[in-house]
């Protein structure tokens, strides 16, 4: 037996890394409930309607650090009436290494998001029946199909701009 295995095993500094992914700390960033118009709108009669709208940022925070944060916006109107406006970002510090640019980029577009999402969905949640309405059981979100219109986007500004697509990013698999 050689003395640089033991159990099978051999040091880390004589193997190069593959890709790495790790959740460091998952936490909400920023938190809102309003109610404009209650208690009158407890009284109110009809089909509520519902926008909802997403949004996420990514900050790289050092070399394989990154921060996403996936913000979730949900207003419920009912007869031209705000009934509740509920707001959400949650945020996670991700570990990720050893990837190739389009890799990591896909990571950060589509995992990371998918992570994030039943936090926020499960905060939502909460803030709109502890506001004294209804619960309302938020979908789940396709993030491939989310971050392909993303690339698709991408290419068409690099297309208008004169650009070609040579050096740009590729779907995948999304």
């Amino acid at each position: 037996m050689s003395d640089e295995t033991l159990n099978g095993a051999t040091p880390a500094a004589d193997q190069p890394q593959g890709p790495t992914f790790t959740v460091e700390k998952l936490y909400v960033k920023d938190l809102s409930f309003e109610a404009p118009n209650a208690p009158q709108v407890f009284n109110e009669q009809g089909q509520p309607d519902l926008q909802m709208k997403l949004n996420q940022k990514v900050q790289r925070l050092a070399e394989n650090a990154f921060e996403v944060s996936l913000g979730i916006t949900l207003t419920c109107t009912l007869n031209s009436k705000t009934a509740y406006l509920a707001e959400v970002e949650q945020a996670g510090v991700f570990g990720l290494g050893g990837m190739e640019d389009q890799m990591l980029d896909a990571m950060l577009g589509i995992q990371c998001p998918n992570i994030l999402y039943p936090y926020a969905a499960a905060i939502i949640g909460q803030l709109i029946t502890s506001g004294g309405f209804p619960p309302f059981p938020m979908q789940p979100i396709n993030f491939d199909a989310l971050y392909a219109e993303t690339l698709r986007q991408r290419a068409e500004q690099m297309g208008q701009s004169g650009n070609t697509l040579a050096n740009a990013e590729t779907a995948g698999n999304a």
